[in-house]
């Protein structure tokens, strides 16, 4: 029985020109693909039946044109291997401007904000991966629900409430691809409500602050003290974003009486709550500090990710919303889940199976070890400097002696370690006393350069 043509071979783009014939024409095409780099070397090429059928052409034409430019050095043509373009160094065209050269990267890097990304669970992630796909019904490969997969939201109900003290359920819960997505959609949601000003503190991420701009909204700062953000300072704002459980990059917990009184102010004003739930898992010296959501879930919109536990490039995140807000935040987000389907599923079998939690342990001692090592190498070689912040997470702020930050910094780029001040992290209208320190991001380098790192990071210590 014939085969169809449309089963046969790769797909190649060509467009035989010129007045001196098909083969001339298919020759010169193929060869100015090859000269120009579009077909790059070791291209596998389409069997001469299968190109000549996608052309419309004679079969023997195609092979006569390959034999052609076998011969002129351009293709190869092996048994069993097929043709091929030869290896040769390609010549761009003479009007192709060249390519801007990459700034050198750092030997190491002990920026804030990544986990260890080699420590990656593949292994089981690949074992949920085929469990979640061999189980999903048909269904689950639709445009879906814009909130997410009920598979995902419902593990997540069930592992937010016994882990980090969320009241929610699964009709509560939206996915997103991100904390920078949610806050993207809380941004629309809370302009289409009349809110104009989100309160933020005076230490974070600009890229959040400039998320809520970009929806319209203020970002005064609230004022920061030895006892962390005060949001006793809360007047007539909107919203307030926060996080209360490990503040970042200043790494303490928000003070219990302004958890109190931050819960108070939106249950007075109607004003809403974003928690930040940063580095919520990672608690080292005592038992994590639950969520805020759980002492008003009307009031208190619950953020989380995947992206310290497990990793950023899955772009999975959370929130964990009052039922009033479900509807328009699903309805921000898009009318079909914007999400991808698989790895929401393969999340799911993760959470539902315990390998989540076994990772998350393991990790959790992976990292304190670093943190010990940190903590010893700075009392040993730096002993006036002050490391500060390390109950939880993955980073450290080292506090430095007045006016050597930026010195610390230079040095440190000259030594190949990128390193953050915490003048980086610091709110242009910042209510706070200026401090000289380092946020130390020790969950980021792999195993294999975490030494280095750290004898790297003790050279440049004042």
């Amino acid at each position: 029985m014939a085969n169809s043509w449309a089963t046969l071979g790769v797909d190649l783009h060509l467009e035989p020109a010129g007045s001196s014939g098909l083969r001339r024409g298919l020759t010169d095409a193929l060869r100015d693909a090859v000269r120009t780099g579009r077909l790059a070397p070791g291209t596998r090429l389409p069997s001469s039946r299968s190109l000549a059928a996608d052309l419309g052409i004679a079969r023997n034409t195609v092979a006569e044109a390959y034999a052609d430019l076998v011969a002129e050095g351009w293709l190869t043509a092996r048994q069993g291997s097929g043709t091929r373009v030869a290896e040769r160094i390609v010549v761009p065209p003479a009007d192709t401007a060249p390519r801007r050269r990459e700034p050198g990267r750092p030997a190491y890097s002990l920026v804030p904000g990544t986990p260890d990304l080699a420590a990656f669970p593949r292994t089981e992630w690949l074992k949920a991966a085929r469990r979640a796909l061999a189980t999903a019904p048909f269904d689950a490969l639709g445009y879906g629900d814009p909130r997410g997969r009920p598979e995902l939201r419902t593990a997540l109900a069930g592992y937010l409430a016994r882990a980090r003290g969320v009241r929610t359920d699964p009709d509560t819960i939206v996915i997103t691809a991100g904390f920078s997505h949610a806050l993207r959609i809380l941004g629309a949601l809370l302009r289409a409500r009349g809110v104009r000003t989100v309160a933020v503190e005076s230490y974070g991420l600009d890229v959040h602050w400039g998320l809520l701009r970009g929806a319209g909204l203020a970002t005064p700062a609230l004022p920061y003290d030895e006892l962390g953000t005060d949001t006793g300072a809360l007047s007539d704002e909107g919203a307030v974003l926060v996080t209360p459980a490990h503040q970042f990059p200043m790494g303490m917990p928000l003070h219990p009486d302004r958890r109190t009184a931050v819960v108070e102010w939106a249950r007075r004003t109607g004003g809403l709550v974003l928690e930040d739930d940063y580095d919520g898992e990672f608690r080292y010296d005592r038992q994590p500090v639950g969520a805020l959501q759980g002492l008003d879930p009307d009031r208190v919109v619950y953020l989380g990710t995947a992206s310290k536990s497990l990793a950023p490039g899955l772009r999975l995140g959370w929130m964990a919303l009052p039922p009033s807000l479900v509807e328009g935040a699903a309805a921000a987000k898009g009318l079909v889940d914007t999400c991808g389907v698989l790895d929401q599923l393969t999340l799911a079998e993760f959470l539902t199976s315990g390998a989540y939690d076994r990772h998350v342990r393991s990790a959790r001692l992976r990292y304190r070890r670093r943190r010990d090592a940190l903590a010893a190498a700075v009392a040993d070689r730096a002993p006036e400097v002050r490391v500060t912040g390390i109950a939880a997470g993955l980073h450290a702020v080292l506090r430095l002696p007045p006016g050597t930050e930026q010195s610390v910094i230079q040095a440190a780029t000259w030594q190949g370690l990128a390193l953050h001040g915490l003048a980086f992290h610091r709110h242009e209208q910042a209510v706070a006393e200026p401090l000289d320190a380092l946020v130390v991001g020790y969950g980021t380098p792999p195993d294999s350069a975490w030494a280095g790192a750290l004898e790297a990071l003790c050279r440049v210590l004042p």
